[in-house]
């Protein structure tokens, strides 16, 4: 009898601990967030997401402030429209601007906020307008070895 419950009381441990690190492992992921704040819903407009992902980090000051929902392709536009949950606790002014950061050298991507100066802020459904798009570093490369490519070579020395 006695080592029947020590058996159930281990595997209840062990079932504990592979719910912790399934948990834990979805977290870290970025695969299922839980978040008991309310929120609000803005959208932005951006030419190039590069490699933006759901539940991407959105930032204003380094401070997490919501999360990214969804990202579609406007068809009319020919942009991708990337819509954000905001925590209700954060309000940002109407005119603030959006930009899709790098956190590091080859980190993950986020969308970073720099607040604007409007009086009115921003509610639930609202679309902001000004959004600068993700640095390619193909582009950035790309750039580069064109501009040295058209530069006229030196040939007297």
């Amino acid at each position: 009898m006695q080592r029947s419950k020590n058996d159930i009381w281990v595997g209840l441990f062990v079932v504990i601990g592979l719910v912790a690190l399934l948990f834990l492992s979805l977290q870290s992921a970025n695969l299922m967030s839980v978040n008991w704040q309310k929120s609000y819903t803005i959208s932005a407009n951006f030419d190039n997401i590069g490699g933006l992902k759901k539940q991407a980090a959105v930032k204003s000051a380094g401070v997490v402030v919501g999360r990214v929902e969804s990202i579609t392709f406007d068809d009319k536009a020919y942009q991708a429209r990337v819509n954000m949950a905001l925590d209700e606790r954060f309000a940002f002014p109407k005119d603030s601007s959006l930009k899709i950061l790098t956190s590091g050298l080859l980190g993950e991507q986020y969308i970073g906020i720099e607040a604007g100066a409007e009086a009115d802020n921003l509610k639930a459904g609202d679309k902001v307008q000004s959004t600068q798009s993700a640095v390619v570093l193909e582009n950035l490369i790309s750039q580069f070895l064109y501009s040295k490519a058209s530069e006229p070579t030196d040939t007297k020395k």
